[in-house]
């Protein structure tokens, strides 16, 4: 096999614009990009929630940090032309199921037409030769089925945040189409992919309405926790797994002839293996074991608005187009998790530099690359 990413040299000094840096997973790529040498410049509104792990991990004092909003066009072109970026990662959006239920035209203006507004903004961005668009796995039409899902399965979205992510599969199709095509990529330079991920989880994700956020909060205030949906299964991967799959599809997309980039502007899925698709209350029992005293949770009757109970990621074309495998099974993954979140408790006498404990958790991720 291949080397993965482990040669710093291929992104040193590479210019990077990142949406949604101030995000949780946009907070780890903006660290591991850094770490590899790249420079970054983050565009994206406040953190959402407080504490963060922007501001946790002191990701600013890594990354050129610039705040604006997607929906606003003109302030993302001109932020985006003036760093003059060679690569893109599109992760600012609207990201929970139940918030987009309260506030369905917020999550679409920002999904759909704040992509719509990222990709207009690159046909003025000369510089530009790679894009990785970050949707999700919910942007396919659940059919609660038991095989998992393939980039070519029908998109869809029973809720507003699903069907919004669909639709912004959609918006990166058609300009990859109509004004970015593969097949003639040797005229225009750039490589358009997007990316499907499943649940991530990690150290540093304060986020409401998701299982494991809400798990650490009641483990450590000490009181239990209501747990919903415990039969519902999930793709469950720590966050440096689909991460290192972004990173991946973008050194393919800049590597190589124009027919070699080519190749790899589709859609790819990235998730765990089959095995590691767990219940909420597999993963719920499992968390509550390895953070020991004064974790507990219950099961609550759900009557909120429909979620989805059954979906699973085919990763195939991940695994043999990208080489790209996953190194760290469900119960290291939750490990890692709980790892960080001890390191950070802010009630203990001398709290950790979290920003050295993610790159030490990125350090040893790589490692594992090394070693596969």
């Amino acid at each position: 096999m291949e080397e993965l990413v482990t040669d710093a040299s291929f992104w040193k000094g590479r210019r990077v614009f990142l949406t949604g840096h101030t995000g949780f997973k946009g907070g780890w790529l903006a660290l591991w990009l850094t770490r590899l040498g790249a420079e970054v410049r983050g565009y994206s509104l406040d953190p959402a929630t407080q504490p963060s792990f922007f501001d946790t991990a002191r990701v600013a004092s890594m990354v050129e940090d610039i705040r604006g909003d997607i929906r606003d066009a003109s302030a993302l072109e001109h932020s985006m032309c003036e760093f003059a970026p060679e690569v893109i990662f599109h992760l600012a959006a609207q990201a929970l199921v139940r918030t987009s239920y309260e506030s369905p035209i917020e999550t679409y203006s920002t999904n759909v037409m704040g992509t719509a507004h990222l990709f207009d903004a690159m046909r003025r961005a000369p510089s530009v030769r790679a894009v990785v668009c970050i949707t999700t796995d919910k942007c396919y039409e659940n059919r609660e089925w038991l095989w998992p899902y393939r980039e070519t399965d029908p998109l869809g979205g029973y809720d507003p945040y699903s069907s919004s992510k669909a639709c912004a599969e959609l918006v990166a199709a058609s300009f990859r189409q109509s004004y970015f095509h593969p097949q003639k990529l040797s005229e225009h330079g750039v490589a358009i992919a997007t990316a499907r991920a499943g649940n991530v989880i990690g150290g540093g994700d304060w986020s409401s309405d998701r299982l494991i956020p809400d798990l650490v909060r009641g483990f450590l205030s000490g009181k239990p926790v209501a747990i919903r949906n415990p039969h519902s299964i999930r793709p469950w991967q720590h966050v440096l797994e689909p991460l290192h799959g972004y990173i991946r599809l973008a050194e393919k997309l800049l590597t190589g002839s124009p027919e070699a980039r080519s190749e790899f502007a589709t859609a790819y899925n990235f998730g765990p293996m089959q095995d590691d698709a767990r219940t909420v209350s597999w993963i719920a029992d499992r968390m509550a074991s390895l953070w020991g005293s004064g974790a507990s949770y219950s099961f609550e009757e759900y009557s909120g608005p429909h979620e989805a109970h059954y979906l699973k990621l085919d990763i195939s074309r991940a695994t043999h187009h990208l080489r790209w495998v996953p190194q760290l099974r469900l119960d290291t993954a939750l490990e890692w998790l709980v790892d960080w979140y001890r390191a950070w408790q802010p009630h203990e006498q001398s709290v950790s530099n979290m920003q050295d404990f993610t790159l030490r958790q990125i350090a040893a991720y790589e490692h594992l690359l090394r070693r596969s």
